[in-house]
């Protein structure tokens, strides 16, 4: 364990205890995070989806390894003196022993802290029962109390996203998650002022992140905190804008003949002065 971990961890921590809101945006590798550390986040978190498209692989099904995920975390961790929270799905496994297991791997691998989700990665089968799904977060719960150094975990109720519209049981979980210990409440799928605010009410006085970049139900940073909001991710959102813009791009090329995107990007000795 590196001495700067300790601080890093510290410093997250104490992000969700002060008061106030913080952005934690989601960069897919080193570049990106690199880029906003210079602009003055305070924390970074890695991004599943990301890293996933950065692969030529599909999200959610499977298609990272937890070696793949963990290197791309530990890139991001020494590309910057941030702390860094990761993207680790459902563990890279369905029992509480791979729960345990990841916790401890993403510790080693410089993390501040990392997310678990009830998603099973099977679209037959999205969402773990409820008992399964508490006992993986008591599991991780367990491993983050045998590390000598604060390491924040957030606990994800994912069934908003894949086709479950059902707040009351997604609530009824996260109340569960942090009764297990979980330390920040996480339900990516949130879309209006009245789920926020429930979700927010529900889990008090624990910290909630709110997924903002879906394009539906986006609300700004002030009116999140005004909900009680502590924290906010924005998933695969910058990536797709990269991605959005290369794709873009690469149409107009191939339809047009033309090159009018190239007026709007970025100056190159803008970018490589970041990277100085």
């Amino acid at each position: 364990m590196h001495p700067s971990q300790v601080t890093r961890a510290e410093a997250f921590k104490k992000l969700h205890e002060r008061t106030g809101i913080f952005v934690i945006p989601n960069p897919w590798d080193a570049g990106s995070a690199k880029m906003l550390a210079q602009l003055g986040f305070e924390a970074l978190a890695t991004t599943s989806a990301g890293l996933a498209f950065s692969m030529g692989r599909a999200d959610g099904q499977g298609g990272i390894t937890r070696e793949e995920a963990l290197n791309n975390a530990h890139d991001i961790v020494n590309a910057t003196p941030l702390p860094v929270s990761a993207d680790l799905e459902n563990g890279y496994g369905d029992d509480p022993e791979a729960c345990f297991d990841t916790v401890l791997l993403a510790a080693k691998a410089g993390l501040a802290g990392c997310s678990i989700e009830d998603a099973t990665g099977r679209p037959d089968d999205p969402i773990y029962p409820y008992d399964l799904a508490v006992e993986r977060i008591k599991a991780a719960v367990k491993a983050t109390r045998t590390l000598p150094f604060s390491f924040m975990l957030t606990a994800r109720a994912e069934n908003l996203i894949h086709g479950r519209p059902d707040l009351k049981d997604t609530i009824r979980r996260l109340e569960a998650y942090a009764d297990a210990g979980a330390d920040v409440l996480y339900a990516p799928g949130l879309k209006t002022r009245e789920e926020i605010d429930a979700v927010v009410r529900a889990v008090a006085p624990r910290p909630v992140n709110v997924l903002m970049g879906l394009g539906k139900g986006d609300f700004s940073v002030d009116e999140l905190a005004r909900l009680g909001v502590k924290r906010i991710s924005l998933g695969s959102t910058l990536a797709r804008v990269a991605y959005g813009s290369f794709l873009r791009a690469a149409e107009e090329i191939r339809g047009k003949g033309t090159f009018t995107f190239a007026a709007d990007t970025v100056a190159y000795a803008t970018i490589n002065q970041l990277f100085s």
